[in-house]
C-alpha cells in the first residue's frame, strides 16, 4: 500500500508540487519512508507545525513518530483525492472554523488523520444564536 500511495501521488502530481514547493521555500528534504520529510520552513503561511503536499511533508523542524503517522495519512488522502485534496481540506478547514472556531476540530481530514496524533486539541461544536432557515446552525435539537 504504502508503495502505491507514492506511486499515485507522483502521478496526480502532488508530490513534485510539494518537491517543488519545498525546495523554493529552501528546505532540506531527505526520504523517510514512505514519502520525504522537508525540514527548516520559514514561511508564515500556512501557519502549522507541518504540512502534507502529496508524498513530501513540509515542516519546521524533525518531527516526531507519533506527527509523522498523522501525515502519512495525508499522504494517503492525497492519493485518493490528487490535486482536489487541495479545495476539499480548504473547504473542510472554512467548516470547521464557522462551527468550532478552528480549522481543525471539525476538519473531516484533520479528524480521519488522527487530531491528538497531529497535535490538536479538539474544541467543542458553537450552539450559538447562527440560525438557518429558521434552525439553530447546531441543527434541529435547537429547533
Amino acid at each position: 500500500m504504502t508503495g502505491l500511495v507514492a506511486l499515485l501521488n507522483t502521478f496526480n502530481l502532488t508530490t513534485p508540487g510539494g518537491w517543488v514547493l519545498a525546495r523554493v521555500a529552501g528546505c532540506e528534504v531527505r526520504r523517510r519512508e514512505p514519502g520525504w520529510e522537508a525540514t527548516g520552513y520559514g514561511w508564515r503561511f500556512p501557519h502549522a507545525g507541518a504540512f502534507t503536499v502529496g508524498s513530501v511533508v513540509i515542516s519546521r523542524t524533525p518531527l516526531v513518530d507519533l506527527v509523522w503517522e498523522h501525515e502519512c495519512a495525508h499522504m494517503r488522502q492525497y492519493a485518493l483525492l490528487g490535486p482536489l485534496f487541495l479545495p476539499g481540506y480548504a473547504l473542510a478547514a472554512a467548516y470547521s472554523l464557522w462551527r468550532t472556531g478552528d480549522w481543525w476540530s471539525r476538519n473531516v481530514f484533520e479528524r480521519r488523520a488522527g487530531l491528538v496524533a497531529g497535535g490538536y486539541v479538539e474544541n467543542p461544536v458553537r450552539r450559538g444564536s447562527k440560525r438557518i432557515s429558521g434552525v439553530t446552525a447546531a441543527g434541529a435539537a435547537g429547533a
